[in-house]
């Protein structure tokens, strides 16, 4: 009779088990990656029309190890891994340092390291070691005092400068982005999370117009003395913030960023001004995504794209290649599958079990969301060019596969709450 409830109690444990298993399996946190990478496989095929020298295969392969390996990862409970995050931190940091002494430089920027067979960046790991870290310092303390932010922000500071002067400034600007978000995540008041995002709105009104900030730095100092109990000292400190901006701004302009960075960022108002230099690459993106019109010129027929008039289009300007063959209903569905994959993040990272997990899927989501605005924005002619990839699509293996163990990450946290949810 005992044997008999065992086996019964068996069979019903596996029964949910197995009923997890095929949530996982079929989650969309799977399935539309999966597809994104299929779809930009075929578009990254017109843009390279030899069949030997085009990347397509290379992409789709290792979306489809990426896969794999986020199945592999999404049964590793996720609090196994706490152990190593440290050591795993640090070893991305040395990655990070190495690469001014033995990387390889790529277009004027040295960001790749050669392990023989095979190269990898850096920074796309250290994207997923700071999620990490960060996630584990905040799950302990709320952040509920300036010294609460000492600590994070020093995680941050480091893989964040040895990225920016590698140069590069659109990895640099998604660990700021990721690190508010967890930050506000964590319960620090959002305006908080203004004054120190608002810092990058003090440089931008002293380059183009510095009398702006006799207004705008009172401005600042009167939101910290409505957010804090210690007003006094809190607005001090936030005039002396956004004043060291200020001071400091004119020096990593000239000294922090590259002379082609500087074009990007001044011709994206006025591309026509350098329309065969700076300003190239956002006047052909424009005119091959308008071209495409509502239904697009068909896969493989874009003429923009078969003629190769964007350079590298393959990569971060991939979206201008759908936007061509595949129209705008194309670029639609595209934003809509982005769109439920950002929301079933966010849905995992509500149900987590642990703020740790909630931390590091809420990481993943900000990430994910702020590549995709800001490389739509970029191909579109909205923003500067900043060599964000499009998350899934451009061409890119450690980015690919980086962005697979994320997902993998977020399904070991969405398995665990399953798991508990039916005990």
């Amino acid at each position: 009779m005992i044997n008999g409830i065992s086996l019964l109690r068996n069979k019903r444990f596996f029964q949910k088990k197995d009923r997890i298993n095929r949530k996982i399996v079929f989650s969309p946190l799977l399935l539309i990656p999966l597809l994104l990478v299929f779809i930009s496989s075929i578009l990254i095929k017109s843009v390279q029309r030899d069949f030997l020298q085009s990347d397509f295969l290379n992409h789709f392969f290792t979306g489809l190890l990426g896969y794999f390996l986020a199945i592999f990862i999404s049964y590793i409970p996720i609090e196994r891994i706490r152990k190593y995050l440290i050591p795993f931190y640090f070893c991305s940091l040395i990655s990070l340092i190495l690469i001014y002494f033995f990387g390889l430089s790529i277009y004027g920027a040295q960001r790749w390291l050669s392990l023989g067979i095979f190269s990898f960046q850096p920074s796309e790991v250290a994207k997923l070691s700071t999620i990490l870290i960060l996630a584990l310092v905040l799950e302990r303390k709320s952040i509920s005092s300036l010294k609460d932010l000492l600590f994070p922000f020093l995680i941050v500071f480091a893989p964040w400068l040895l990225i920016f002067f590698q140069p590069d400034l659109g990895t640099s600007l998604v660990l700021i982005v990721l690190t508010f978000v967890m930050l506000y995540w964590s319960q620090m008041p959002i305006e908080w999370i203004l004054i120190l995002g608002f810092c990058i709105f003090t440089s931008i009104f002293y380059l183009v117009s510095p009398n702006l900030l006799i207004f705008w730095i009172p401005f600042m100092g009167y939101l910290s003395y409505r957010s804090s109990q210690k007003k006094i000292i809190f607005s001090i400190l936030t005039l002396s913030l956004h004043l060291l901006v200020m001071k400091f701004t004119p020096i990593m302009w000239e000294f922090g960023l590259k002379d082609y960075q500087k074009d990007r960022l001044i011709l994206f108002l006025d591309p026509s001004r350098d329309p065969l230099g700076g300003g190239y690459h956002l006047l052909q993106s424009k005119i091959a995504i308008g071209s495409g019109g509502l239904f697009g010129t068909g896969l493989l027929k874009g003429k923009l794209t078969n003629l190769q008039f964007i350079p590298e289009q393959h990569t971060d300007f991939i979206f201008s290649a759908l936007g061509e063959e595949l129209g705008f209903l194309g670029c639609i569905l595209v934003l809509f599958l982005f769109f439920i994959l950002i929301s079933e993040l966010v849905k995992v990272s509500k149900n987590a079990r642990t703020n740790f997990e909630s931390l590091i899927v809420i990481g993943i989501a900000s990430t994910f969301l702020f590549q995709i605005v800001i490389n739509l924005f970029m191909t579109i002619g909205l923003g500067p060019v900043t060599g964000i990839p499009l998350p899934f699509m451009s061409y890119g293996r450690t980015s690919l596969l980086v962005n697979f163990i994320f997902i993998g990450l977020a399904l070991s946290i969405l398995n665990r709450s399953l798991s508990l949810r039916n005990k």
